[in-house]
């Protein structure tokens, strides 16, 4: 049933981005404040990207009323931005009509529109990406425009640099737009904030250029947010046939003040309420496992403790603006970085400050090599607080490879705490040992805040509570949600293993003497994770059965968790019936 909500609107004549080419600037600008609306609607009922979106909605236009898209390619960073996008490319179905809001993807997405073209979620890789569709542009002797659109706060990302300096010595045709609202996902860092600004304040005729002196023909928009401004801006850099750099200044949140107030709390948004910016769920009461890590540091630092809170550009996925406001010389937001991150704290606790990196499962894996060789090889013991788990998100935006990454490597211990107490026990010992890099993963489900807990966590022991026939080790989160409920109804054994790369292997020769199967339980990747190492141990035995359970070798993309959960038979029904299945057997 078609409920589009504003008949009336402009956009739903646009089924394309040739449409835009015949309105006039005033139809444009209408359009614009139409895109602005239903931005703002679908976001309060379903939350989503709301301030990125707002900002760029002029430029967007201008884009595809001057360029001849698909043929002409841009490269959106992250993608979080292209709300307007998709709208103008056949897909504004999406916003105006409720019941279509879940019909297409957040990001960009070639499985979805010839517009995309690549699955972008993450940071500060479309000019690298850009410089390579070029290249391949003139080996096969075509001449399409290719851009690459990236914010000031991506361009803190190294492999921003890197991509920079490949695009300055393309010989043909290669647009990057700067998109420079002053924002990062929270406040922007570092050195890129004056020479923006620089540029900003001199209309683009500062000294100190460093895209032209790498060799690019810059060119500066102070009306980022001007239909008429940006068409003339894009219609002079169309065809160019050299590297161009066009810095735009555009205004985060433009149209809607509370955002205009604070860009940073309304980058993403869940459901809110539209007519007071208030959101539609409150928050949990209680103690939480953000709250739960702020206290021991914050009581470490009280305690003349010197350590060191580490975030790359989310401090409000940890509700690190406690620590920033009191603690200012205890925080250290190094930018879109992770790499940066994972090195920063490996200098630090080389020279006596003990870390603790704030990290996102979905961006982690950025910074691989880092926490291999800079963490890992040198045997330095920073702490890491990983935000982790089996989720519905976008496939660029899973968070379920971080622990597969990092308990592969040597020296790294991974902790999974199953209660608040047992969290808040995993950090005090990690900020006090100095022998491993430590990582936690953050309890993404609820848990009960009062458990069991161990004085030392190198070598942990199982926490077992005896059954019989089966043993489910339940690894962090999955232990209260799905392994002791499935126990009870069962009468198995639950174990809560407390590491996911640690093995207790007395304890398995135990469980695996007196029970006749070992199910392994899991929220993470099950390939090369914490169940396969139980299997592994164990296999050679042939008087025990080991069935492991976590999330399959693939990529989802916008499955409801609940659904992914059910898939990989993560829940207390799914295992209970599995475990009599096996039992016949």
């Amino acid at each position: 049933m078609n409920m589009n909500m504003h008949p009336e609107f402009l956009l739903n004549q646009i089924q394309s981005p040739k449409d835009l080419k015949k309105l006039s600037i005033d139809e444009l600008t209408q359009l614009a404040s139409e895109i602005r609306t239903l931005i703002l609607e679908k976001d309060a009922k379903i939350g989503g990207h709301l301030s990125p979106d707002l900002g760029i909605v002029e430029l967007t236009i201008a884009y595809h009323y001057v360029f001849d898209a698909p043929e002409d390619k841009i490269i959106w960073d992250i993608s979080h931005q292209t709300y307007p996008h998709k709208m103008l490319t056949g897909r504004a179905f999406a916003w105006l009509d409720p019941d279509k809001y879940e019909d297409v993807t957040p990001y960009t997405n070639p499985e979805e529109s010839p517009y995309d073209y690549f699955a972008l979620g993450h940071t500060s890789a479309s000019i690298a990406l850009a410089t390579g569709m070029a290249k391949a542009r003139d080996l096969r002797g075509g001449n399409e425009n290719i851009m690459a659109l990236i914010g000031d706060g991506s361009m803190t990302g190294g492999v921003a640099f890197e991509g920079l300096n490949n695009a300055a010595i393309e010989k043909h045709n290669l647009v990057v737009v700067l998109n420079d609202n002053q924002w990062s996902i929270d406040e922007n860092v570092g050195g890129m904030v004056k020479l923006l600004a620089d540029l900003r304040a001199s209309n683009g005729q500062a000294q100190n250029n460093p895209f032209k002196a790498m060799g690019f023909d810059y060119r500066y928009e102070a009306k980022g947010n001007d239909i008429a401004s940006m068409i003339k801006a894009f219609e002079a850099v169309k065809d160019v046939d050299h590297p161009i750099l066009l810095h735009v200044n555009t205004l985060k949140g433009k149209g809607y003040e509370p955002a205009l107030q604070s860009p940073g709390t309304h980058h993403w948004v869940a459901p809110f309420n539209l007519e007071d910016d208030s959101p539609k769920f409150e928050a949990p009461a209680g103690p939480t496992a953000n709250s739960v890590a702020l206290d021991v540091i914050k009581d470490a630092i009280d305690q003349g403790q010197k350590v060191l809170a580490i975030n790359a550009a989310i401090p409000g996925a940890f509700g690190l603006s406690d620590i920033k406001q009191n603690y200012p010389d205890n925080y250290v937001d190094v930018g879109i970085a992770e790499q940066e991150s994972i090195s920063f704290a490996a200098g630090a606790v080389k020279n006596g400050v003990t870390p603790v990196v704030f990290q996102n499962s979905t961006f982690l894996q950025r910074a691989f090599d880092q926490l291999s060789h800079d963490v890992a090889a040198n045997e330095l013991p920073i702490v890491m607080f990983v935000s982790a788990s089996i989720n519905g998100g976008s496939k660029t935006h899973l968070g379920n490879f971080d622990q597969v990454m990092i308990s592969n490597l040597p020296n790294w211990i991974y902790l999974a705490p199953t209660t608040l107490a047992e969290e808040k026990a995993m950090l005090t010992w990690a900020l006090n040992q100095k022998d491993n890099p430590v990582a936690i993963k953050k309890p993404a489900r609820q848990i009960p805040v009062d458990g069991p807990v161990l004085d030392d966590y190198a070598k942990p022991a199982y926490q077992v509570k005896l059954g019989k026939d089966i043993a489910i080790l339940a690894l962090g989160s999955m232990y209260h949600q799905v392994g002791v409920p499935a126990a009870k109804e069962l009468g198995a054994t639950v174990v809560n293993p407390v590491s996911a790369n640690i093995l207790d292997t007395k304890t398995l020769d135990e469980l695996a003497a007196s029970h006749r199967i070992i199910i392994t339980l899991e929220d993470n990747a099950v390939d090369g994770g914490f169940g396969q190492k139980v299997a592994s141990y164990l296999g050679d035995r042939d008087d025990i059965l080991v069935k492991n359970y976590g999330a399959l070798r693939e990529y989802t993309d916008q499955v409801s968790g609940k659904e992914l959960l059910d898939r990989y038979h993560l829940t207390p029904k799914n295992i209970v019936n599995d475990a009599k299945v096996l039992l016949e057997k």
